[in-house]
């Protein structure tokens, strides 16, 4: 069974910037590619970002794109998210999950490991 355990969260202002992280003490997920999600109150959950178990090229929500950024650790077994510039719009808890599949992907279907989450709130 593989637990995520994220931390990073927090309330900050319209411009400030967080860095979430996520590790996976038993270090079984360095060869599946990880992402984060988040879910606002009242919606669904959508994908954010992830980075693929080479690291390679990560992938990226159009609303986040150039203002967060995915990364690995050596070991693969974490995977941080920088976010920068945050926007109101940023409120959500944020997701921490393993893919079953080495390569990055958007799709949460590929998903089949979740952190419990973690609060970010972006005040104007």
């Amino acid at each position: 069974q593989v637990q995520l355990e994220e931390s990073g969260g927090g309330l900050v202002q319209a411009g400030d910037s967080l860095r979430l992280s996520c590790s996976e003490p038993r270090r079984t997920s360095s060869n599946n590619a990880m992402g984060w999600f988040r879910q606002a109150p009242g919606k669904e959950r959508e994908f954010v970002a992830s980075i693929g178990w080479k690291a390679g090229t990560p992938i990226y929500a159009d609303s986040v794109k150039d203002r967060f950024i995915i990364s690995r650790d050596s070991t693969k077994s974490s995977v941080s998210l920088q976010m920068n510039n945050l926007k109101p719009e940023d409120t959500a808890v944020y997701f921490c999950a393993v893919a079953r599949t080495p390569v990055a992907t958007q799709n949460s279907y590929y998903y089949n490991y979740w952190g419990r989450g973690t609060q970010v709130t972006v005040s104007s």
